[in-house]
């Protein structure tokens, strides 16, 4: 059978169309990191007791989740059953506060970084550093930086003082994004911790609240200054944290729709894990829920979250809400980004997670 002329221009079209568009696909289409599939292995052994919860899957005894739809009509049941047990300041206004400039300097490295002062709540005055490449051009990747529980404070992410690998404001400005470092409420100065009279004072003041209402706060205000800065992408916007910076960036991404891609490394997931009935983060009161970070997690998807581990606070036994989580993701489509990397060296960030911090976010917001 002869092919008509018409059909044979539309079969050369059609072949010139394949041909084109990869040759001309931008860097970035590759859409998630090439070692994700490893990160939804279930390890070989698991140690320790093992973790018991209810599943995201399980609504009540007599319904369970079968369909994205269903997930989607649950899920805010799930989410405002959170926000009220962290109580009125996760859910308070933010208005956009003005942002004081102390200091600015200009490295080297053709980065600049400023020191800034602003008003989180009325009388409360928190400082952050702001971190970007001294010149840009167009839209870049914008990034929340939540440091870890050193004196030093904002001087970490920054690069000003600490472990250099912990530097993620100042990597993240190195690879072309711009870094949003904000000062933790448990810090009265940059230079020291007192967490027990900063949690006091705090609650003191919203006695119907949780410590952790009052990080969620402080890093969604974070987002919101990030936001309005020059050159920042409202369309991609990540959030990395280390220990205690881990444990914020799970309550960010998961109550906080502007953040696409997050990793939380060493922060214990569970709420068994370490220390979160501390006042200044759940307080006892959290002993009172069985539920646990796995519907975080759910809530985060179908956006993209790294949990990193060195068997200390997470790890191999960080699985079981890692697989429960993945279950509500792969409602969204058979490549969730959702992932667990265990370097297995701690708590710490040896050189292949931090390489992996990056090329996570670089990948998932399309730096590549």
């Amino acid at each position: 059978m002869e092919r008509s002329p018409k059909m044979f221009r539309w079969s050369l079209l059609l072949l010139v169309v394949l041909l084109i568009l990869p040759a001309n696909r931008p860097l970035h289409a590759q859409r998630h990191v090439r070692w994700l599939k490893e990160t939804q292995q279930a390890p070989v052994r698991i140690a320790g007791e093992q973790l018991r919860f209810p599943s995201l899957l399980q609504v009540n005894i007599d319904q369970a989740i079968e369909s994205r739809r269903d997930w989607e009509l649950y899920r805010d049941t799930i989410r405002d059953r959170w926000l009220k047990e962290l109580g009125p300041v996760a859910i308070r206004p933010r208005p956009l506060p003005k942002l004081e400039i102390l200091e600015t300097e200009q490295l080297p490295e053709g980065i600049t970084r400023q020191r800034v002062r602003y008003e989180a709540l009325p009388g409360e005055f928190v400082e952050a550093y702001i971190v970007r490449p001294s010149r840009l051009r167009g839209q870049v990747p914008g990034i929340v930086v939540l440091h870890s529980t050193v004196n030093h404070s904002i001087r970490q992410p920054a690069g000003v003082e600490g472990a250099p690998e912990k530097a993620f404001g100042l990597g993240a400005a190195r690879r072309g994004m711009v870094a949003f470092c904000p000062r933790n409420y448990l810090w009265p100065n940059n230079d020291m911790i007192q967490a027990q009279q900063q949690a006091d004072h705090f609650l003191e003041a919203y006695p119907d609240s949780r410590g952790m209402a009052r990080m969620l706060y402080d890093s969604q205000l974070a987002v919101d200054l990030l936001l309005a800065q020059p050159h920042v992408d409202a369309g991609r916007i990540g959030s990395v944290g280390h220990s205690l910076g881990a444990k914020e960036v799970i309550y960010l991404a998961a109550f906080d729709e502007r953040v696409r891609a997050t990793v939380s490394s060493e922060g214990g997931i569970s709420k068994t894990f370490s220390n979160w009935d501390a006042p200044w983060y759940l307080g006892k009161q959290m002993h009172d829920s069985p539920h646990d970070h796995n519907e975080l997690l759910g809530l985060v998807a179908p956006r993209a979250f790294l949990l990193i581990g060195g068997d200390s606070a997470d790890g191999t036994v960080s699985w079981p809400l890692v697989e429960d989580a993945l279950r509500i993701y792969r409602l969204y489509g058979r490549r969730p980004p959702l992932g667990l990397y265990n370097h297995g060296q701690g708590h710490a960030v040896p050189a292949e997670a931090e390489a992996r911090i990056y090329e996570w976010l670089e990948v998932e917001l399309g730096r590549r």
